[in-house]
């Protein structure tokens, strides 16, 4: 290869000196992107032509070398990528992954370990089993408890529906889940994420199997109607298998009454599923902590550490009460598996539908060992911070109307005197221009602009920003 990047074996692998080239080669490139950070456009102005020739051009037979490779990351893959870091990326809840995470990862490539039998990972199944100890600890998720590391909240959702099926109808692994004359019904709320009907419909319910539960003022599941629709569906026939309430809806963070929830649950026999993807972690602040513990009241919970643990893409999670309903969903013998426990770890294929599975528990232990929690509570912390001074700000701004409560850091609202149309129209402007990515959102049928803090490195002058460039690009389409 150019440049004095020998492969030690074959074409590829490097010599000891040809792996610190390249690292030195990717240092230099996370510190210039670091460096830039706060002078890029936050959506990126597009290079179209350059996009499509990259989609056309075939693959070089005798590659590029290592230096031409990150000319080409530098000139095509960067200015072409959205800067999810940019401290005015506020657009969705996804937060920029904490420094240490390349490095992490870069780790967990190395080692390259198939985290699914013990074997293949001792020390991976014992950081997984410690990961997810340390996160069930925060809901005090009693023992016997246990979780597994995800893709992220949807495939944590799908898990847990299987599993909470399953716990309804203990033949279903070899009847199917509508063998039995009664049918199943599914709950969450209107506000409810929408990985929730994408897996009661890959799951085989269907989609009538879903309730969608009205809301309250404050955009929270109605436990008067949730008690409504499954005393109807018991008197037609049809069994409560689960309830799935948010802990922080996706727009406007709204926490439903967990613990109303979790009694009619119990009442009723039905499953309590928790969405914390985005609210969870939030158990780390002080403010929320008592709130968000009821968390710990459900049968399952799923946390994004890839969101408000700030932890690179993938990287979800799934607690639940009783680790044996994982098993008795997930486990399957084949002849070519290990089969036998060992206490000190666990065949984590057996809690789970993937056999071939990354080390995603590393970058989150690596950066817990490294910054300590504290650390990423006092981030948390901050992100909250920002967004109360955001809805103070708004507040007291008559050009502004709020449209919903901030329990987390989710602010919504639109300009005041404009129509619909035009709030996304401004909104539109100012993605495009690059100044800050916000969302927009549907509230009661009216068009919101969502900005969502889930950003560390945002800070009340981004804030404020934003709204003098909204007010600006407001009274250009009103001509004032």
């Amino acid at each position: 290869m150019p440049n004095g990047y020998s492969p030690a074996t074959e074409e590829l692998n490097f010599t000891p000196a040809g792996i610190e080239r390249v690292a030195m080669s990717l240092s230099s490139l996370l510190a210039s992107y670091e460096e830039s950070l706060p002078e890029r456009p936050v959506f990126p102005r597009l290079d179209r032509d350059t996009l499509a020739n990259l989609l056309r051009e075939p693959f070089s037979e005798e590659g590029r070398g290592v230096d031409g490779l990150f000319d080409r990351i530098r000139a095509i893959v960067i200015p072409n990528s959205t800067a999810i870091a940019h401290p005015r990326f506020l657009g969705y809840v996804l937060g920029p992954s904490n420094g240490l995470a390349p490095f992490a990862d870069a780790v967990a490539a190395a080692l390259n370990q198939n985290c699914n039998f013990w074997q293949l990972s001792p020390a991976a199944s014992v950081i997984e089993k410690k990961v997810t100890s340390w996160l069930s600890g925060l809901f005090n998720f009693p023992k016997g408890s246990g979780g597994i590391l995800t893709s992220g909240g949807s495939m944590a959702m799908h898990m847990a529906l299987f599993a909470a099926i399953l716990q309804k109808r203990p033949n279903a692994r070899e009847d199917g889940w509508q063998a039995r004359s009664s049918p199943l019904a599914i709950y969450t709320s209107a506000e409810a994420h929408q990985c929730v009907e994408k897996a009661v419909v890959m799951l085989g319910l269907g989609s009538q199997a879903l309730r969608k539960i009205p809301v309250d003022r404050q955009f929270r599941m109605d436990c008067s109607a949730l008690q409504r629709a499954i005393e109807l569906d018991q008197a037609r026939g049809i069994s409560p298998c689960c309830v799935v309430a948010s802990c922080g809806t996706v727009a406007t963070g709204a926490i439903d009454p967990i613990v109303d929830i979790a009694r009619l649950c119990r009442e009723h026999g039905a499953w309590l599923h928790i969405d914390g993807a985005y609210g969870g972690l939030f158990v780390l602040t002080e403010e929320l902590r008592q709130t968000i513990l009821a968390c710990g009241l459900a049968d399952s919970l799923s946390l994004d550490p890839h969101k408000m643990l700030f932890m690179p893409l993938e990287a979800g999670c799934l607690l639940v009460r009783d680790a044996d309903c994982l098993r008795r969903s997930f486990h399957f013998s084949a002849p070519y598996l290990p089969e036998g426990d060992d206490p000190l770890f666990t065949n984590f294929m057996d809690y789970g539908p993937q056999l071939s599975r990354s080390f995603r528990a590393f970058k989150i232990w690596c950066a817990l060992e490294a910054f300590g929690t504290r650390a990423f509570a006092s981030a948390i912390e901050r992100a909250r911070s920002v967004a109360r001074y955001m809805m103070d700000r708004l507040a007291a701004d008559p050009a502004f109307e709020l449209l919903a409560p901030a329990p987390l850091t989710a602010v919504c609202f639109r300009l005041r005197h404009l129509d619909d149309e035009t709030n996304l129209r401004v909104l539109g402007r100012l993605v495009r221009e690059g100044t800050a990515l916000i969302s927009s959102v549907q509230l009661n049928g009216r068009a919101a602009i969502r900005a969502c803090i889930a950003n560390y490195r945002t800070s009340a002058a981004d804030i404020d920003l934003i709204l003098r460039r909204l007010r600006q690009l407001s009274a250009e389409e009103t001509g004032e």
